[in-house]
């Protein structure tokens, strides 16, 4: 599966239809330890599907990787978020348990290797949030051609997405 939108917007239904599957929230994957996650190669969203304002954090959840800090000034959360679409972080792996599992871990504050996507995790209502996956045997460029869709749509990055 191809990263192509067709006017659709980056929403959940749109997510739905491109073959994404999961919509697991990370309180869940907490309590499984990630066991329905499948194996392979995938790229995944971290989606909040609820409408409201997001209630930020002073400090994150996330854990100090190599002594570094994980916390933002609010001021750039605030900066950061997109309205009009529930993605917040996209990303790639070639083993999606693995890598989800460290993603949530990461965000109960254990110092494992997530770095990336770490702004969720001061959002208040992060254990509502939800991951969905698509299974890919490139997932690196797909992760890219989606990031580049949202990009196109949005014009700029999702909000925990910090590097190309």
């Amino acid at each position: 599966m191809t990263a192509t939108k067709d006017g659709a917007s980056f929403s959940v239904p749109w997510l739905i239809a491109d073959g994404f599957a999961g919509f697991v929230t990370i309180q869940d994957l907490r309590e499984s330890r990630c066991a329905d996650v499948p194996q392979e190669p995938c790229v995944y969203v971290v989606v909040r599907a609820v409408e409201s304002d997001p209630i930020w954090l002073e400090l994150s959840t996330g854990g100090h990787f190599k002594r570094r800090d994980p916390t933002v000034a609010l001021a750039i959360l605030k900066e950061r978020i997109v309205p009009g679409t529930p993605v917040l972080y996209i990303g790639k792996a070639d083993q999606l348990r693995r890598r989800v599992s460290q993603y949530v871990r990461f965000g109960s504050g254990a110092s494992t290797g997530h770095w990336g996507g770490r702004l969720i995790w001061q959002l208040a209502d992060s254990g509502q949030l939800q991951i969905a996956w698509q299974l890919h045997d490139q997932p690196r460029l797909q992760e890219k051609a989606l990031i580049q869709l949202f990009v196109d749509e949005f014009g700029c990055m999702p909000l925990a997405n910090l590097a190309r």
